[in-house]
């Protein structure tokens, strides 16, 4: 009889059984509605499009919620209405009683486990350790801006992008320091997959809420498995989700929390209802990244 190997190898490199599934049926939900972009600021590959930060100056990464939130009105459907250069942009809401109820779950997982993880990794690692972590992560995630810059039509910020990813990977101690913005004035341009999908006029779908990850669409769900793939932590192991991978996620997240305590909840006090004020802050953040 022919020998066949453990089957538990072959699978070890295999996408597990039921992602594909989940990806086409999100395709399936994804709307059609189209964003337009829009850009006033010159960039390298058109001469009209970003505004690049100075040197120093701390940009928000791409797929996370501002720190402030502005309501903005709803129609009878509770869909978000924003004006888009005469064009009125909406998400739609149809499954807000699992979006709530996952809104709330999120809420008790931030103030019973984050927040107090947070503070105290930040009572315990001083600020300039912390800020070396910040720059770590941010260089790994460099793969994702060099993709989606390409992707969008940027070539020039996909270049850039790949030159502080070298330069802060050699020079700046593996991306422990950012040597490329400090040294040499290099900024670049954030970019991910969601916002790629916006740029090709994939419209938002509707607006859902994901236990742990948070405020999302199928777009951006679909976005966020894309840029997956392109971190290199999802490859520290041969399993497409592993315990080590897990873990460097959820240290970038208190990380990064540790910077920003205080935030949410001043979002939370200053908002009739804080539901729909994170919902209407992710819509307006989302629109501008694919208007830049």
């Amino acid at each position: 009889m022919r020998q066949r190997g453990p089957r538990r190898d072959r699978r070890r490199l295999c996408v597990p059984g039921w992602t594909p599934c989940l990806v086409l049926l999100l395709f399936l939900l994804l709307g059609l509605t189209p964003l337009h972009a829009a850009s006033d600021s010159p960039d390298p590959d058109t001469g009209a499009g970003v505004n690049v930060p100075a040197a120093g100056e701390q940009v928000e990464e791409a797929g996370s919620i501002p720190s402030a939130a502005v309501q903005k009105p709803s129609d009878e459907y509770g869909n978000v209405t924003e004006d888009v250069g005469g064009e009125e942009l909406r998400i739609a809401d149809p499954i807000e009683p699992w979006n709530r109820a996952m809104y709330h779950v999120n809420d008790k997982l931030y103030f019973w486990l984050l927040k107090p993880a947070a503070k105290g990794y930040k009572y315990v690692v001083p600020e300039d350790f912390r800020g070396l972590f910040s720059n770590f992560y941010r260089n790994l995630r460099a793969p994702i801006r060099i993709v989606n810059n390409f992707l969008q039509g940027k070539p020039g910020y996909s270049g850039i992008e790949l030159a502080k990813f070298l330069i802060n990977s050699t020079i700046g101690v593996g991306g422990l320091r950012d040597c490329a913005t400090e040294c040499f004035g290099i900024n670049g341009r954030d970019a991910d997959f969601g916002q790629t999908l916006g740029k090709y006029g994939v419209g938002f779908g509707f607006y859902v809420v994901w236990p742990l990850l948070g405020p999302s669409s199928p777009r951006d769900t679909i976005g966020w498995i894309g840029d997956w793939f392109l971190r290199p932590q999802t490859y520290v192991s041969s399993e497409w989700i592993s315990p080590v991978g897990v873990g460097l996620y959820v240290h970038e997240k208190v990380n990064d929390t540790s910077f920003h305590i205080g935030d949410y909840e001043a979002i939370k006090g200053a908002a009739i209802d804080p539901y729909v004020a994170m919902r209407d802050a992710y819509v307006q953040y989302r629109k501008k990244l694919i208007e830049r």
